[in-house]
């Protein structure tokens, strides 16, 4: 199989006639570089996080308790970064994480990141909040290209049904359930502009569509029941009454893998497989509901023991560099999701955008791993970190 790794060669070849990227190499740059380019309210939106972001610190922060070893004279000629995670065959550990209302940061929106990551053959999961329907999100990632549907889990279960319906039509393969926003964060970036997508009429596509949601609001949305539908999605978003007993209505509407977002302790983790769910997603929405949690990586080593070899468990909010991945590997998940990082390249270049951090994150981890003497995500295991002085 073809290298990611070549991407460097590939910009160095490019320099000889003077070309050089358009957005930095370094992820972590991107963010600064999005804040001066990009209009307050939607950078605000992407960048924020609950409270004094507390979590999002501690995120990062996590991933500077550990430091990778690497090994010497070890043959890393070949490698091989391909993994199968929820029944999806993928070229590498990477899966671009749920963000919803994309339309905010560029008209290439979800569709110029369904291409970006069709064409890398990595898959996308896409946000119940996204500014496309499903269906034109499915169709711009092409026939077999690798997609999964993230589920914001509706008070109406019609809705909720709806939806499992219809990604099951559109061509996902797995189900990701977001648990931990049954209701908005406290998230005073977007509080200090009132600046919320969804009461504007963005990131409520799949709704407004939906032939569920329509019922409940009366009919099909036109601009005469526009403010009313708005209020009926305010309504029926989130759903607090939610407990370990509703699950079996996942399985009673989706026949493919599901996999449980916002797991942090490991009571929770064993509970979801209990339930017959076939994966857990570490994450705390990457610091965005409650300010003052745990670090999503420091909770990681705990939910991989507790759920041991009985399912999957992937790995979100943090992640910026290709040596990230490698440590998130490392603490036992088997995937990880990225999401901001991909977000401020659609911001700042569109879909060549996202397809610059996909390459980057791709190259820097094979990069990362032959150098520390590895050939393949399955060789990362706690051994070969340790924590920094």
């Amino acid at each position: 199989m073809g290298s990611h790794a070549n991407f460097q060669n590939e910009i160095y070849l490019n320099g000889l006639g003077d070309v050089r990227p358009e957005l930095p190499t370094d992820l972590t740059k991107l963010e600064k570089l999005a804040e001066r380019r990009l209009p307050a309210g939607a950078f605000g939106y992407v960048a924020g996080s609950a409270g004094a972001e507390a979590t999002a610190a501690a995120n990062r922060a996590a991933f500077d308790r550990w430091r990778i070893v690497p090994r010497m004279l070890r043959d890393t000629s070949r490698r091989d970064l391909s993994v199968r995670v929820l029944g999806t065959a993928m070229p590498a550990p990477l899966v671009v994480g749920p963000i919803g209302v994309l339309s905010i940061l560029h008209p290439d929106a979800e569709p110029g990141v369904a291409r970006a990551a069709a064409e890398l053959g990595v898959p996308m999961v896409l946000s119940s909040v996204s500014s496309v329907t499903m269906e034109e999100a499915a169709e711009a990632s092409g026939e077999g290209s690798p997609r999964w549907f993230q589920l914001y889990w509706s008070k109406n279960r019609d809705v909720a049904a709806s939806f499992l319906e219809r990604a099951k039509a559109a061509g996902y393969t797995a189900l990701v359930v977001t648990l931990d926003t049954h209701a908005m964060g406290w998230r005073p970036r977007d509080l200090d502009t009132a600046y919320l997508p969804f009461l504007r009429g963005i990131g409520v596509a799949n709704y407004f569509t939906d032939p569920a949601f329509q019922k409940a609001v009366g009919g099909p949305i036109t601009d005469a029941n526009r403010d009313a539908a708005i209020l009926q999605w305010v309504a029926d978003f989130g759903d607090p009454t939610l407990t370990w007993d509703d699950l079996p209505f996942l399985r009673e509407h989706w026949d493919g893998p599901i996999a449980l977002k916002g797991i942090l302790h490991p009571d929770d983790a064993r509970r979801a497989v209990d339930a017959g769910m076939d994966g857990v997603i570490v994450s705390n929405h990457g610091g965005r509901q409650v300010d003052g949690a745990m670090a999503a990586l420091d909770a990681l080593p705990g939910v991989v023991e507790a759920v041991g070899e009985r399912a999957e468990v992937l790995f979100d909010s943090g992640i910026r560099t290709g040596a990230d991945i490698v440590k998130a590997l490392a603490l036992g998940a088997r995937a990880v999701l990225v999401a901001r990082p991909y977000a401020y390249g659609l911001g700042l270049a569109g879909q060549a955008g996202v397809r610059h951090v996909l390459r980057c994150l791709l190259a820097e981890l094979e990069l990362t791993m032959m150098l520390s003497g590895f050939t393949g995500p399955q060789e990362l295991t706690p051994e070969i970190l340790a924590p920094a002085p």
